[in-house]
């Protein structure tokens, strides 16, 4: 599973970057649940949240890829896309006028590899 812990490996920072950003706006609001009310803090929890749900999904399907054989330059291609997916989405998200194109490149980018990475272990597990 080197290709898989190559990609969790790369993707930690930048979830432990956007967790840290959230405590941060926590702190400067005083609120310890929830957003008080803080539009830049709601912002950053849901940027937190969505590579919190996209992620470990994604990590999965590309350690069940790997372990069915799967070509590395294909398993290469789908944590590329993970990768930049995830930070182009967090990017355009975390931009207090938002930057939808990057939202949407960085939707795309992770819901492409989630579609190729589990047809992928759908096919590679019926055929071989």
């Amino acid at each position: 599973m080197k290709i898989t812990a190559f990609y969790a490996a790369l993707l930690t920072p930048i979830f432990m970057f956007i967790s840290l950003r959230v405590i941060r706006a926590r702190r400067g609001a005083g609120a310890a649940i929830g957003d008080g009310g803080n539009a830049d803090l709601l912002r950053r929890i849901r940027v937190q949240a969505n590579f919190a749900e996209y992620v470990p999904l994604a990590l999965i399907l590309l350690a069940l890829a790997e372990s069915l054989s799967t070509p590395v330059w294909l398993l290469h291609v789908f944590g590329v896309m993970l990768l930049i997916g995830r930070i182009v989405h967090a990017f355009g998200v975390s931009q207090a006028n938002e930057q939808f194109a990057f939202r949407v490149s960085g939707v795309a980018l992770t819901m492409t590899m989630l579609a190729g990475a589990a047809l992928t272990c759908f096919f590679r597990s019926v055929i071989y």
